[in-house]
């Protein structure tokens, strides 16, 4: 199976210009852990609620003073839409990151693809989930 199958195609991007509460802000307004930062054309980084976390909370810091470009992390690993689960999961755990762009030929972001995306698709695949499901509605009944 390939990234384009289960990847998110509508992505919100941050700016680096903007505010950490801003991106706290449409973190919680999106419920996503994480934003791209900058445009698909120009990806600069990537803003985690854990970046927040550690880089602002835990030291105190105002959130409204402080902009995204001062913590975000600058260096991106990304994967292609051709790409296998399994390539964007070896990715993944090699650079013990939780999420991915996916950059099209062009150098275009057209993609985001998760750990839990990919976990939640392997389940369904292997039929663990759906076997799960079918002994519990066959004892509910």
């Amino acid at each position: 199976m390939q990234v384009s199958e289960i990847m998110a195609q509508a992505i919100e991007f941050i700016g680096p210009d903007a505010t950490v509460q801003d991106a706290a802000v449409l973190m919680g307004e999106l419920d996503v852990a994480a934003l791209p930062v900058g445009t698909p054309d120009d990806l600069q980084g990537i803003v985690t609620d854990r970046d927040i976390l550690f880089r602002i909370v835990a030291e105190g810091r105002d959130s409204s003073g402080v902009r995204v470009r001062d913590v975000m992390s600058s260096t991106i690993f990304t994967c292609r839409p051709t790409d296998t689960l399994e390539t964007a999961m070896d990715i993944m755990a090699s650079y013990h990151v939780r999420r991915l762009p996916v950059v099209a030929e062009t150098g275009e972001v057209v993609g985001w693809v998760t750990l839990s995306d990919i976990a939640r698709r392997m389940l369904l695949e292997t039929g663990a989930v759906r076997d799960a499901l079918s002994e519990l509605s066959a004892t509910a009944g």
